[in-house]
């Protein structure tokens, strides 16, 4: 590998925090599964980990090209990136204090076939992949990375998307459960919220010293 593991840990966790937090797929999973059971549930779960692949292969292998392409280009990305942390990070810390949580609408009798499909198409059109890509391929470096390195990267994002939701599908099957996990919404989103604060100062702090 000619990454180091720390950065695919950094953007394995970014991309892990973003799956946690509810928004259009978690939600899908989470109806999914009360309303047509569990394996519905595990096959919308499946969708996703497929979806981040395509989104993970199709971005990186877009953006290493416009590394070679673009003198500067791999800075003005990380500046991106560092801004689309706050950006996520004010919804989640607005979310934590107004007390938001999404009303889940039950998706009753869907095939495992569908399931999957509907999953696909909610993963394809999401704008937080989009944004979430951006912000992880700004921070992970792309421009260096060989073949076996995008690879590890899809191999760890699909794996990790397709295990958070084969849990929410396990544990969120029944109303009680949905119940519990709306009202610790704020408290994920308020952690969550910190962290990419944090981690976009952290992010543009080199940046700043070399412009200083």
């Amino acid at each position: 590998m000619s990454v180091p593991l720390s950065a695919f840990l950094t953007a394995w966790t970014i991309l892990a925090l973003n799956l946690l937090t509810p928004g259009p797929n978690v939600l899908n999973t989470i109806t999914t599964a009360m309303g047509s059971g569990r394996a519905a549930g595990l096959a919308s779960a499946a969708a996703v980990g497929l979806g981040i692949g395509i989104w993970c292969l199709g971005m990186s292998l877009g953006v290493a090209t416009m590394f070679r392409a673009v003198p500067g280009a791999q800075e003005t990305l990380t500046v991106l990136a560092a801004i689309l942390l706050v950006y996520f990070a004010s919804r989640y810390l607005r979310a934590a204090l107004v007390g938001q949580a999404s009303a889940l609408a039950s998706r009753g009798g869907l095939s495992l076939r569908m399931s999957f499909l509907r999953s696909l198409s909610v993963n394809a059109t999401n704008p937080k992949a989009l944004t979430t890509w951006l912000a992880v391929l700004g921070i992970f470096p792309t421009g260096h990375a060989a073949a076996p390195d995008i690879a590890l990267l899809l191999a760890g994002a699909s794996g990790a998307g397709m295990a958070i939701h084969a849990a929410y599908a396990l544990l969120f099957s029944t109303p009680p459960s949905v119940r519990v996990y709306l009202r610790a919404a704020p408290v994920i989103n308020g952690a969550v919220g910190i962290f990419f604060m944090i981690f976009a100062v952290k992010l543009t702090a080199p940046l700043l010293a070399r412009a200083i």
